[in-house]
């Protein structure tokens, strides 16, 4: 439920900004993923520091993908991911 709510949050921003639904589609899966990974993963045992890393390693690829096309879009995404990821992992932290 988390990676889906996340997921909606992420992509509210993007549907203003008239992004393709290719790229939304893309978001909503990223938090889908992102959140069974921190949720599966013992790297970490602190929760926002998990998701916080476990959020950023998954944005490198997309990162490099979207900044070769949009660098400033980077800005907005990094933010979210940063602030999100947090926010997962200390969540998923607060169930466990």
């Amino acid at each position: 439920m988390l990676g889906v709510l996340a997921g909606i949050i992420d992509i509210i921003p993007m549907i203003f900004q008239k992004l393709s639904w290719n790229a939304n589609i893309c978001a909503f899966a990223f938090w889908v993923v992102a959140v069974f990974i921190i949720t599966t993963s013992s790297l970490i045992r602190k929760g926002p520091l998990k998701g916080l890393l476990i959020s950023v390693f998954l944005l490198i690829p997309v990162g490099i993908l979207v900044g070769l096309k949009e660098p400033k879009i980077l800005i907005p995404m990094g933010d979210m991911t940063l602030n999100l990821g947090s926010l997962l992992g200390y969540f998923i932290d607060k169930e466990s």
